[in-house]
């Protein structure tokens, strides 16, 4: 894959970006396994790499440092992300007893110091803010963001599941720029085409990445009216094309510029994902999925 600039502003990153997000769910997560994933993935074309302090159970970013501690590839090679505000119950968190969005000075930066650590590595790529805490205080957000820039522990600044509203407001304080947003899109969930996300990620000149872009296996197994109906017209589609019907889907998200996240350690369903960057959706084909998604059809 052609590496991209995620943003006017940068950096260029694999047009693909995989993410431990769904670590938790899977048996035998240890620092081989990943290791696989990850050699796979660079074998794809795949060279950005998505964490966060909560992903697989708080442990995802320390099984990845040992990954990079057997220095099979450079860490310049790679980009990562990671990302902290999030916070979730766990024997391992015994501080923390409710779901709660944090992004205080004080946890940014105590985050951060841990992610490096845990990532073996002196920098992260891009260190998002993982939701928006309504009662924060955004000046000393924004002061300790900038920072972290100056520092150089981080190159660029991004946000994940921010609305509109609340990116344009984060944006405010900043002088930086904010370089992407995490958001949800698949062909089963298309509200960020109504809510306006797409729309304002191109006017701040940057890609989103859509997270869930096969809909977490339902639009491969789902039994719901949407995703049955859905399924059976990427399938027609499929033929057409000569491809698996999620890359077409996935087809489908790229065609909007946004980036997808893949989460699956499943060797096919990565490279039915990857061959979706050989496709070139036809226009009509790429609203029909769309009015079919939405009822339309």
């Amino acid at each position: 894959m052609q590496k991209i600039y995620l943003s006017d502003a940068g950096p260029k990153v694999s047009p693909a970006v995989y993410s431990f997000h769904r670590w938790q769910e899977e048996q035998n997560t240890t620092p081989a396994a990943m290791e696989k994933i990850v050699n796979l993935c660079l074998e794809l074309g795949i060279n950005t790499f998505d964490h966060a302090d909560i992903y697989g159970t708080y442990h995802a970013e320390e099984l990845f440092g040992q990954v990079i501690s057997q220095k099979s590839f450079k860490r310049e090679d790679i980009v990562l992300f990671t990302k902290c505000g999030l916070r979730l119950p766990h024997p391992s968190k015994p501080e923390v007893r409710v779901k709660h969005y944090d992004t205080s000075r004080q946890h940014i930066l105590r985050c951060l110091d841990e992610s490096l650590r845990n990532l073996q590595t002196d920098y992260i790529d891009i260190f998002l803010l993982n939701y928006l805490d309504p009662i924060s205080n955004l000046e000393e957000t924004a002061i300790t963001l900038r920072q972290l820039k100056e520092s150089g522990k981080v190159k660029n600044i991004g946000v994940a599941n921010f609305t509109v509203f609340q990116h344009q407001l984060l944006a405010a304080y900043l002088n930086i720029p904010i370089v992407t947003n995490h958001i949800e899109l698949n062909l089963l969930n298309t509200l960020a085409l109504d809510n306006g996300q797409i729309d304002y990620s191109r006017q701040r000149y940057m890609r989103p990445i859509a997270s869930g872009p096969l809909a977490d296996g339902r639009i491969a197994n789902g039994t719901d009216e949407v995703a049955v109906r859905v399924r059976q017209k990427l399938q027609q589609m499929g033929e057409k094309y000569n491809a698996d019907p999620e890359s077409i889907a996935v087809a489908w998200i790229i065609k909007l510029d946004a980036l997808p996240l893949l989460g699956t350690r499943d060797e096919q369903r990565l490279r039915h994902a990857a061959k979706a960057f050989t496709i070139d959706l036809e226009h009509q084909d790429w609203y029909e999925l769309y009015a079919i998604s939405r009822g339309e059809m």
